[in-house]
């Protein structure tokens, strides 16, 4: 990954056009999720945790202004810690994403919410990069991962997904007025093309199976039974006080009182 790279394209009209999309996006979508820590890994121009009101937020990337500097693949974090994990464009300009996702699985803890963003190669996104093949520019030279193979990744590591959305529907022109030109697409295609936005977010739960332990249920008919077998095992309930314990096995008689 070269942040500062990516960091020079988000400073243009077409990075801008994505960012300001994916930050409102983002405010959604985090806006309801609680718990004691979030993180965010990768991407620190993107304040992807603004909205949420978890009360320990952490940027992580390995350069830029983040709060820890670290590898995505290797994150400093205690194992089942984190409530919310926002990945905006970290698998696509990875050389390992699955190391990403199985580390996201080892610090999450279960019921966690993951939100993850990327660019859809399905879109005319996914063919102005088709056409760039080679070139070292910026965001073409990333890896575009389709949904369906990222709902793959994570039903694998038993995540399951739970919502998602698409974005960018304009085609992605260079020039800002163009893009302008093109504005008038967006609640068209959201309404009309859903699966072609640029740009796609998609969430997912952290499941993990447990055992639950099976116990008898106790009902009064199922004690009246039981001390309807010891009275035909011979025991008589007038040899027994109110206050006394009446022996539920056959054949046992009650401690001798000794009250006089």
């Amino acid at each position: 990954m070269a942040d500062a790279t990516l960091h020079d394209w988000l400073q243009t009209s077409l990075g801008a056009y994505v960012l300001q999309r994916e930050q409102s996006v983002l405010d959604e979508a985090v806006s309801d999720v609680f718990g004691f820590n979030a993180i965010q890994v990768f991407l620190p121009e993107l304040e992807a945790l603004r909205a949420n009101r978890i009360p320990n937020k952490v940027t992580v990337s390995r350069d830029g202004a983040s709060c820890l500097r670290a590898d995505p693949d290797a994150l400093p974090v205690l194992t089942q810690s984190i409530d919310l994990a926002v990945l905006p464009h970290a698998l696509e300009f990875s050389a390992n994403p699955h190391a990403i996702l199985r580390e996201l699985d080892r610090v999450m803890m279960p019921e966690g919410r993951l939100i993850i963003t990327g660019f859809n190669p399905h879109s005319l996104w996914g063919a102005r990069q088709y056409f760039s093949r080679g070139k070292p520019a910026y965001p073409w030279c990333g890896h575009f991962i389709s949904l369906s193979r990222l709902k793959d990744w994570l039903a694998l590591l038993g995540f399951e997904v739970n919502g998602g959305r698409f974005w960018a529907y304009a085609p992605p022109f260079a020039s800002e007025r163009w893009l302008q030109r093109w504005r008038f697409i967006e609640p068209a295609g959201d309404r009309w093309w859903a699966v072609g936005g640029g740009v796609y977010m998609l969430q997912a739960i952290k499941r993990v199976q447990g055992v639950r332990l099976i116990t008898p249920r106790w009902s009064r008919a199922s004690v009246d039974k039981v001390l309807a077998t010891a009275v035909r095992s011979g025991v008589r309930r007038s040899e027994y006080p109110e206050n006394k314990v009446v022996p539920l096995m056959p054949g046992t008689r009650p401690p001798e009182s000794n009250a006089s």
